[in-house]
């Protein structure tokens, strides 16, 4: 314990660390009728993922059936899926988005 010239004191542990909030991927899921062009957008626009990175993406979405577009903390990530599903139905999309634990 230390303590300061007001008479006040703290305690220190040298244990404690700030605790990281748990991580969430968010994951892109592949269909049949969203167009490649849309899905790079929402990685550009949402994600902020420059053209060749949201490109990269996509392929792997396109082939794979998913992808990985980044992750989160778990109300960012929450969010983020929420935007993709907004973005895609506004569009005619069926574009889904899911949350999976990192």
């Amino acid at each position: 314990m230390g303590q300061h010239k007001s008479g006040t004191r703290t305690t220190s542990d040298p244990q404690s660390k700030a605790v990281s909030p748990p991580l969430f991927k968010v994951v892109l899921l592949n269909d049949n009728y969203t167009p490649m062009e849309f899905v790079t957008d929402v990685l550009e626009q949402i994600f902020r993922k420059p053209p060749p990175e949201a490109n990269q993406i996509m392929l792997h979405v396109h082939f794979r059936g998913a992808g990985i577009c980044g992750t989160y903390p778990y109300a960012v990530a929450e969010s983020k899926v929420e935007s993709v599903h907004k973005r895609a139905r506004k569009e005619g999309h069926p574009l889904r988005a899911v949350l999976e634990e990192a």
